[in-house]
């Protein structure tokens, strides 16, 4: 299969995509994302591209946009002992998310005993019972028992339903951030990661899903946490037309995903899972082997550039090339990740409003 190119001689991007696809643009770079998505018709993302030239990049907000990857100035560095001792004071997870995540590949559990853990905590029943019944999956049916939503939905995305409840459940929410646009791109990296584990002939789809879905815990602990001070992050991020990595690294001295592996180290999650979290916007260079991390940060480039958040300031940020190239992905593979991405994603996002 031949990958899509970062070649820049390319077909002028529409609008939307030019808005979405700004930062790689700016720089002469084609993102490979960006082919594939131009093949293909499509609607444009909610609020993406809004007041973009056609056929251009938006223009940067301030001046000082150009140099916003050279910001060597930490405004409000976090005290690490502060950000530790924070840490340490998060809640447990419910235990029914431990055991969960804890029995990713364990096959010789069965529905009767998932659906017994899950049963024991209604308001993650409800949530699970809702999504069963949901006009996406209930297909004229009424759903009853969380041993039946596991049935009808799959084991996979009950324990998405369920994992996504209990973290939201241990952080306070703050008004200057979107929780809803974050849990849309957790679910979207989610079903992208999965999709793409699947494509690549892999046998931990499960897995790598469940990386999709806590990629960005990360930035959730620092939004609940340290509010004003990310707020200056949101602040920075929208001024400087940058990432969100970026403007961590710029505000704080630290990004979310050095902080989400230090969460997912001090909840014991597997080895795996911390790396992948930790590195999934640095996957290691591995020769033609797709790493976890490297399907994190495929996956969640890709639910960028879908504008599953729904952010009107969405950005794609590139890929690491090798991890790209060693995906092998043509641009028929792409588009066909993409439509199974999205076939499942509003109706799982539905479930988890309040």
């Amino acid at each position: 299969m031949t990958a899509p190119t970062t070649d820049a001689t390319t077909v002028t991007p529409p609008a939307p995509l030019a808005r979405l696809f700004r930062h790689s643009l700016r720089e002469g770079r084609v993102h490979p994302l960006l082919h594939a998505l131009q093949g293909r018709r499509r609607e444009p993302p909610q609020g993406a591209g809004e007041g973009a030239a056609p056929g251009r990049p938006q223009p940067a907000r301030t001046a000082g946009t150009t140099e916003r990857t050279r910001v060597s100035t930490v405004l409000r560095p976090l005290d690490r002992d502060d950000l530790l001792a924070a840490l340490r004071g998060l809640p447990p997870l419910p235990s029914v998310v431990l055991d969960l995540i804890a029995s990713l590949g364990q096959e010789e559990l069965g529905a009767a005993q998932y659906a017994a853990k899950i049963s024991r905590d209604q308001a993650l029943v409800a949530k699970t019972l809702r999504l069963a019944n949901s006009s996406f999956y209930g297909r004229g049916r009424q759903v009853g028992s969380v041993a039946e939503a596991i049935t009808v939905l799959g084991l996979r995305t009950v324990r998405a339903v369920v994992t996504a409840a209990g973290l939201a459940g241990s952080f306070s929410r703050h008004p200057e951030f979107d929780h809803d646009a974050f849990w849309r791109h957790s679910f979207g990296s989610a079903l992208c990661a999965q999709a793409l584990a699947d494509a690549l002939g892999r046998d931990d789809g499960d897995l790598a899903f469940t990386v999709g879905l806590l990629h960005d815990i990360g930035r959730l602990a620092l939004a609940s946490l340290f509010a004003p001070a990310y707020a200056e992050v949101d602040r920075w991020r929208r001024d400087q037309d940058g990432l969100g990595s970026d403007a961590e690294r710029a505000v704080l001295g630290i990004d979310h995903a050095e902080v989400g592996g230090l969460i997912a180290q001090q909840w014991n999650f597997a080895p795996a899972i911390v790396d992948a979290i930790r590195q999934h916007h640095a996957p290691a260079p591995m020769p033609a082997q797709v790493t976890l991390a490297g399907i994190a940060h495929v996956a969640d480039a890709i639910a960028h550039a879908l504008g599953m958040a729904g952010d009107a300031d969405e950005a794609v940020p590139m890929l690491a090339l090798p991890v790209w190239a060693a995906c092998r992905l043509d641009e028929a593979a792409c588009l066909q990740l993409f439509t199974r991405t999205e076939a499942q994603f509003e109706a799982v996002c539905e479930a988890l409003q309040n």
